[in-house]
C-alpha cells in the first residue's frame, strides 16, 4: 500500500460523480489499501477516491473511535435520523472549516471487498464522516452546504492561501506506524 498525492480544491476530478465499482477486484482493494494510508498520512478521518485522482464509488472512514473502520464501495444512504449541526473541514481544502449541518445518525449499505452488500449504522462523527465521503463520490464539497455569504469568505481565504501555488496536488509524507 502507498500514499497517494491529495487532489485540492479545483481539481476536476472532486466535481465529478464517481463511476460505480460493481464487484470489487484487486485493483479496488489497492485502492482501499492506499486510501486508508493516505488518510492516516494526512491525518484524517475519511478519504474518497476522487480526492486522490480516482473517480470511483470507494470511500475509507476510521474516526479513530470504538468502531471499526469503514470501507464504502458503492454506498447508498438507506436512513437517516435527527440533524446536527457541527465544523467541518475537508483534506482537499485544507485549513478551511465551516459548520454543516447533516443527519446524527445514518444507516447506510455499501459493499465488501468480498463483494457482499451489507449494512452498516454509522451514529455522531462516524455519520457526519460517512455522509462527508459520500458526498464527495457524487462531486459535492462541505464548502457547497454553506451559505452564500459563507463560501465566498472560504473562497478569498483559499484563493489567498493558494496565491502563487502551481496545480491541484498535495504530496503528503509516509503514514505513520500503527500502534
Amino acid at each position: 500500500m502507498s500514499v497517494r498525492a491529495l487532489h485540492l480544491l479545483g481539481s476536476p476530478v472532486l466535481r465529478a460523480r464517481a463511476a460505480e465499482v460493481g464487484r470489487p477486484d484487486d485493483d479496488v482493494a489497492t485502492l482501499v489499501g492506499d486510501l486508508f494510508d493516505t488518510m492516516r498520512a494526512a491525518q484524517g478521518v475519511g478519504l474518497a477516491a476522487n480526492q486522490v485522482g480516482v473517480a470511483r464509488r470507494v470511500a475509507v472512514v476510521d474516526t479513530g473511535e470504538d468502531d471499526p473502520p469503514i470501507v464504502l464501495i458503492d454506498p447508498v444512504i438507506l436512513e437517516r435520523y435527527g440533524l446536527a449541526k457541527t465544523e467541518e473541514g475537508c483534506l482537499s481544502i485544507p485549513d478551511l472549516y465551516g459548520d454543516v449541518e447533516r443527519a446524527a445518525r445514518v444507516v447506510i449499505e455499501t459493499t465488501t471487498l468480498a463483494g457482499a452488500r451489507e449494512r452498516v449504522d454509522a451514529l455522531d462523527l462516524r455519520a457526519r464522516a460517512v455522509q462527508h465521503e459520500i458526498d464527495h463520490l457524487d462531486g459535492i464539497l462541505f464548502i457547497d452546504h454553506l451559505s452564500p455569504l459563507k463560501r465566498q469568505l472560504l473562497m478569498r481565504k483559499w484563493r489567498k492561501q493558494r496565491a502563487g501555488e502551481p496545480g491541484y496536488l498535495k504530496e503528503l509524507p509516509p503514514a505513520p506506524a500503527r500502534g
